[in-house]
């Protein structure tokens, strides 16, 4: 392996062993989620290892629990995890334009919210091997943790269960507000953010929109505004890559 490569990759593990430990709280109650469901603690642990998705693995679970077919199983996988399509659009600005196919399939295995988020906040272009070293943390904590989930979640008090997944709460906050305060425009889009999350929630006529949809559409259109009114010329952006490299 390349020396900077190398490099990439244990900067990957230190930023990825946060995302371990939230991974690691909030995958109990999938493991409670798996178990109910009926599904084995063998079983939870593989689902977790090839679908590192918790919106993606609660429908999952859900459905097998209600026993439905897979035309339904397809259709809420589909609406909780198209959210990662926008997630590949933005990341594909991010990699160097001749990485190759193997390096780009394996980057987008596990391209969840967090590791997006660390990853897009690298500076210049994502150096691959900063993905698998947050991927060498991240899964095993989220699989180890719905495995124990499966095992002791229903032994543990529900409130310590509950308290657990603050844990994921905060890693939001750590890879946010850092890039936010150095970025005036940028603290304005995430409070607008804020704002317009929690009046999608609150306001009833949204109701009838699942979780899901309403994450694609503010993701959509607050981008979109973003895009129109806050453009990134192109020289800046070669300028501050260049600069950062």
């Amino acid at each position: 392996m390349k020396r900077e490569n190398r490099q990439a990759y244990k900067k990957g593990i230190k930023n990825g062993i946060p995302i371990a430990l939230g991974y690691f709280a909030v995958a109990f109650t999938l493991g409670i989620a798996a178990a109910n469901a009926g599904l084995t603690a063998f079983q939870a642990t593989l689902a977790s290892i090839t679908n590192n998705a918790s919106a993606g693995e609660y429908a999952g679970f859900a459905v097998i629990a209600e026993n439905s077919g897979y035309l339904t199983m397809m259709v809420m996988q589909i609406v909780a995890n198209a959210r990662y399509l926008l997630m590949s659009f933005a990341m594909s600005q991010k990699i160097p334009q001749d990485m190759k196919l193997h390096h780009r399939l394996l980057v987008a295995f596990d391209l969840t919210d967090e590791i997006f988020g660390i990853s897009i906040a690298e500076p210049g272009k994502l150096n691959p091997y900063f993905s698998y070293g947050a991927f060498s943390v991240a899964i095993p904590g989220w699989a180890l943790g719905t495995c124990l989930g499966v095992i002791m979640g229903n032994v543990l008090p529900a409130n310590i269960v509950s308290a657990l997944s603050v844990g994921l709460f905060g890693m939001f906050i750590a890879i946010v507000v850092p890039p936010a305060k150095q970025n005036k425009v940028l603290l304005g889009i995430v409070l607008f953010s804020m704002a317009a999350s929690f009046a999608f929630y609150k306001i009833p006529v949204f109701d009838a929109i699942s979780s899901g949809t309403k994450t694609i559409i503010l993701t959509v259109v607050i981008a979109l505004l973003a895009a129109i009114f806050f453009p990134i010329k192109e020289d800046e952006s070669v300028k501050e890559d260049e600069s950062n490299e």
